[in-house]
């Protein structure tokens, strides 16, 4: 039998709904995932609960425990440290060859990640502001016109995006997105390195002060 249009398997359904839980904070660091609790709340099988667990597994978002359940990646210090180092790098050769390289269609696509972050971080909704940022990347990433490197954006992806969620400051982050769009819109490549550098650098102080804020008696 064929599927029809818009068919979706039950197992990407039930990926993207944990995927979207663990990266919107709906399920914690730490949170026990048992297949047949889940199962049950997502209304399917155990089937496609496993496969998607091993699937964040493989991503870095779940760690896999004996039997039939899994929890959700607590992050250390040292995780965060080597995420940061290596979106710093990475960041550096994507958004400088997205500037040389960006035609008007993959512009127009940036703008609209861009316009849907400032919006959501003007009206406060967080996850919606963060998801936006995260696309502002990953769009940045597929103008920059090298395959290897949406491979490896791909690789990273669930953990980039965890990484770019752990800030508060919505505006700040939508305001530093605005300023490489118009670098990269204009083609400086000077000044979009100038600005990844900056953009980083903003990110850690931000990312320390969402965890300061999340540790017992923070502010």
């Amino acid at each position: 039998m064929v599927a029809g249009a818009g068919f979706e398997p039950e197992s990407v359904r039930v990926i993207r709904r944990l995927r979207d839980d663990i990266l919107d904070g709906v399920r914690p660091p730490g949170s026990k995932l048992v297949e047949r609790d889940l199962a049950t709340e997502l209304g399917v099988s155990r089937v496609p609960v496993r496969d998607a667990l091993a699937t964040l597994a493989a991503e870095g978002l779940v760690t896999l425990r004996p039997r039939t359940w899994a929890v959700v990646r607590e992050f250390t210090a040292r995780d965060v440290a080597d995420l940061v180092e290596v979106r710093s790098a990475f960041e550096a050769v994507t958004f400088q060859l997205a500037a040389r390289r960006h035609d008007a269609q993959g512009l127009r696509r940036l703008r609209a990640d861009l316009d849907a972050e400032l919006r959501a971080a003007r009206a406060g909704d967080a996850i919606r502001a963060r998801r936006a940022a995260a696309d502002f990347h990953e769009t940045a990433t597929a103008i920059a016109g090298n395959d290897l490197l949406v491979e490896v954006g791909q690789v990273l992806r669930s953990r980039m995006r965890w990484l770019l969620g752990r800030h508060d400051d919505l505006q700040a982050v939508a305001d530093e997105h605005r300023e490489l769009y118009e670098a990269i819109a204009a083609r400086d490549v000077t000044r979009v390195g100038e600005l990844v550098a900056r953009h980083v650098a903003t990110s850690g102080r931000l990312i320390g002060e969402h965890a300061d804020r999340l540790r017992p008696g923070g502010s």
